[in-house]
């Protein structure tokens, strides 16, 4: 379970996942902000030092800085990460996983299944 205070980041070019991944989250009662790059994401970060979602949901193709990049630069802040693509390339699932991301979900993923691994990040020790 999600806690109700926990927000839930959305990072992915492609708006239309966003859109899709956040009305999915939030109809299993989990609130989520989404952001168009992981540029924006890191910004926010950076600018907001009080903000630290409870999760972050990484594509990994994306311009300017790509998920992985990003999943590198958060590891210290120990945020979950589930990693999505649509492009699933082996060694790049090995790095992604051997990075730390609890979850690595190819697109069109399974809903239940987003929503079990989200649960799980926020949920794991």
């Amino acid at each position: 379970m999600v806690n109700s205070n926990q927000i839930v980041a959305i990072v992915d070019d492609d708006e239309s996942v966003c859109r899709a991944i956040k009305r999915l989250l939030r109809a299993s009662g989990i609130e989520a902000e989404t952001f168009s790059s992981g540029d924006e994401f890191l910004n926010t970060l950076s600018a907001i030092p009080s903000y630290r979602p409870a999760c972050v949901i990484l594509d990994i193709q994306m311009p300017g800085t790509g998920g992985l990049e990003v999943q590198r630069q958060i590891a210290p802040m120990g945020l979950p990460v589930i990693m999505i693509t649509a492009y699933d390339e082996f060694s790049v699932r090995q790095t992604a996983l051997a990075s730390g991301a609890a979850a690595y979900l190819r697109k069109p993923f399974n809903a239940a299944i987003l929503i079990k691994a989200v649960e799980m990040a926020v949920n794991r020790p």
